[in-house]
């Protein structure tokens, strides 16, 4: 993987956003179940702070989110793609959640917290 995790974390199961292609998938997929897309810059020490805080947060217990991260240094082209598939302003780190094929909250930097998606999930 490219992000270091500091410790093991029960729960997160991330997957990997690398391709456009994928944001079509995620839309589909919104519709079963709320799919969260973590913006994660591998250069930026608060990116890499947020997302160690969501990962010691995250619980799987009553949790309907698929998490989804995308490396926006590597994929660069995906994350322009997110901001325009889903009118989001481009901000790093920061999580997108999506909700019958339409982005419902977006936050950033010290803003992003699991009881918030988590809330906005339901």
């Amino acid at each position: 993987m490219f992000w270091k995790k500091s410790q093991p974390v029960e729960g997160v199961n991330w997957n990997t956003l690398t391709s456009e292609d994928q944001i079509q998938e995620l839309i589909e997929e919104s519709k079963e179940k709320p799919v969260l897309i973590y913006k994660h810059s591998t250069r930026c020490g608060i990116s890499s702070m947020v997302l160690d805080r969501l990962e010691r947060t995250w619980t799987s217990e009553d949790n309907p989110i698929k998490p989804y991260i995308l490396d926006l240094i590597s994929f660069r082209n995906v994350s322009n793609a997110v901001a325009q598939s889903f009118e989001v302003y481009h901000e790093s780190p920061q999580v997108i959640l999506i909700k019958d094929g339409k982005a419902v909250y977006d936050a950033s930097h010290m803003q992003v917290s699991f009881d918030a998606l988590k809330h906005q999930a339901r």
